[in-house]
C-alpha cells in the first residue's frame, strides 16, 4: 500500500509549504480529498486524487483550456501525476450554495438570478469555443452507460420483483429511441456537474470571469443542453421557477439559432437522462460506499423527473416509470440496504 500522507506531505514541503496549516475540507461523492494549505502569505487548496480512481490528467488538461477561453479556473501551481497530488488557486468559500444559503458574507449582496445569469454567460462563452483535444465524446453509448445507473442500482433495491430482463430491455429500448434526438446545435465542451456546489462567486473580478469553476475533470463533449440542465435541475438545492425561466430565456436570446422547442425536447430528454443517472449514482453511494445520506436528495431528484416527464417526448419513460418504479417507490424510506433495513427518511 502507498502511504499517501507521506507523499502529501513530501509534496507539501518541495513547495515550501511544510510550516503550512493544513485544514482538511469535506469529502464530496467522489475519490478525491481536498485540503486547504494556510501559509503566512497566501492560501492554497491541495486535490488528493488516486490515480488508480481519479483522471488528473484530464482536470489539467480541461484547466488550462477554461483559462485559454478566459474563465476562472484555478491557476496550478504544481501537480505531480504519478501521485495524484496538485496545488491549486483557492478561491474561498462564497460558493454558489454559500451565498444563496445566507452562509457568506455576500449573502446580502446578490440574489439567485444575480449568480445564475453570470453562470448561463459561462456557458454561452463555452458555446463560442473551439474543441480541446483529448476529450471524449459524450456520445450515446455513454449517456446510455449512465440511464443504465437507475436499472443497475436502484431498481434491485426498490422493486427487485420487477428487475427482469424484459423490463431493463423495454427501458433500453425508450432510451435508445430518445438519445437519438438530443441536437440542437454543435457540440460543445460540456463540464458536466456544473452546478451550485461547484461553482464560485467572484464579484471582484470581471464579466464571466465572476464565476469560479471547480470539478471538471469529467468534461466531454456533447450538447450545450446538458450543463443548462445540471445547473437549474440541481440534486441539492432548489432553483426558483422563475430563475429557471429567466436563466433559459437568457440563453436563448443568445443562441438565437437555436429553434425554442427543439431546445425544449432536448432539455425535457436530458434532463430526464441526467435525474435517472443521478438517482442510480445515490443509490450506489449508499450500497457501495456506504455513504447513506446522498439518499436524502433522492425527493428532489424525482421531483425534477416527475415534472420533466410531462413533456410529450417523453411519454414512453413516463408510462415505464409508471409501471416499473410508481410513486410510492421513489421515496427514500422505500429503498433496502439489505433484506432486513429499509432506510428511514
Amino acid at each position: 500500500m502507498i502511504d499517501r500522507e507521506k507523499l502529501i506531505v513530501n509534496f507539501i514541503n518541495k513547495n515550501n509549504l511544510s510550516n503550512a496549516q493544513r485544514i482538511k475540507l469535506s469529502n464530496d461523492a467522489s475519490f478525491r480529498r481536498y485540503e486547504r494549505i494556510v501559509a503566512e502569505t497566501k492560501s492554497l487548496m491541495l486535490m488528493d486524487a488516486p490515480p488508480e480512481k481519479e483522471n488528473i490528467e484530464s482536470f489539467v488538461n480541461i484547466d488550462n483550456y477554461l483559462i485559454r477561453r478566459g474563465l476562472s479556473a484555478p491557476e496550478i501551481y504544481d501537480v505531480d501525476e504519478k501521485n495524484g497530488l496538485m496545488l491549486l488557486e483557492d478561491f474561498g468559500d462564497n460558493s454558489f450554495t454559500n451565498v444563496l444559503a445566507g452562509k457568506s458574507p455576500l449573502s446580502d449582496k446578490y440574489s439567485e438570478k444575480d449568480l445564475y445569469l453570470p453562470a448561463i454567460d459561462v456557458l454561452i462563452q463555452l458555446d463560442r469555443s473551439t474543441l480541446p483535444r483529448k476529450t471524449p465524446d459524450y456520445d450515446g453509448e455513454l449517456l446510455m452507460k449512465e440511464c443504465m445507473l437507475l436499472t443497475d442500482w436502484y431498481l434491485p433495491n426498490t422493486n427487485p420483483n420487477a428487475n427482469t430482463n424484459i423490463v431493463v430491455e423495454e427501458y433500453i429500448n425508450i432510451w435508445n429511441n430518445l438519445l437519438n434526438f438530443n441536437k440542437v446545435s454543435e457540440d460543445v465542451v460540456v463540464l458536466r456537474d456544473y452546478h451550485a456546489d461547484n461553482l464560485m462567486w467572484l464579484p471582484e473580478r470581471n464579466g464571466v470571469m465572476n464565476v469560479g469553476l471547480l470539478d471538471f475533470q469529467d468534461a466531454v463533449i456533447g450538447s450545450p443542453v446538458y450543463d443548462i440542465v445540471s445547473l437549474l435541475e440541481d440534486a441539492r438545492r432548489d432553483v426558483s421557477e422563475e430563475t429557471v425561466e429567466a436563466c433559459i430565456n437568457h440563453y436563448l436570446s443568445a443562441r438565437k439559432s437555436i429553434d425554442k422547442k427543439t431546445f425544449e425536447a432536448v432539455y425535457a430528454i436530458l434532463a430526464a437522462q441526467r435525474n435517472c443517472k443521478i438517482v442510480g449514482i445515490f443509490a450506489r453511494l449508499a450500497i457501495r460506499d456506504d455513504k447513506t445520506r446522498y439518499l436524502n436528495y433522492l425527493p428532489r431528484v424525482w421531483n425534477h423527473l416527475e415534472k420533466g416527464l410531462s413533456h410529450p417526448v417523453l411519454q414512453p419513460l413516463k408510462e415505464w416509470l409508471q409501471a416499473v418504479l410508481p410513486k410510492e417507490l421513489r421515496k427514500p424510506s422505500a429503498f433496502i440496504l439489505n433484506e432486513k433495513e429499509a432506510v428511514v427518511g
